[in-house]
């Protein structure tokens, strides 16, 4: 188990970003979230080593609206889950 770190959503339209702090979190979250369809069609990671961030682009979908992915992320309890000013 991880010690909690802190995860920020933004929605952008069709899509939400989703930044972690420190790539192997990002790297974990999205293993623990591998069942889930929209989570195996999200881009690639990329990571701002100045910021110690990873940032990748989660799709929405009729099975995976915006308040599903936020009640998802939130239900995780190693995830410190914060929102990205519009």
């Amino acid at each position: 188990m991880n010690k909690p770190f802190r995860v920020w959503i933004r929605p952008l339209g069709t899509a939400c970003r989703v930044r972690v702090d420190g790539a192997e979190n990002a790297m974990w979250l999205l293993a623990q979230l591998g069942h889930v369809p929209a989570f195996n069609d999200c881009e690639p990671i990329r990571d701002d080593e100045a910021s110690f961030r990873s940032t990748f682009h989660v799709p929405y979908t009729s099975q995976m609206p915006r308040t599903a992915l936020e009640e998802m992320l939130a239900a995780i309890p190693e995830v410190d889950l914060m929102l990205e000013p519009e």
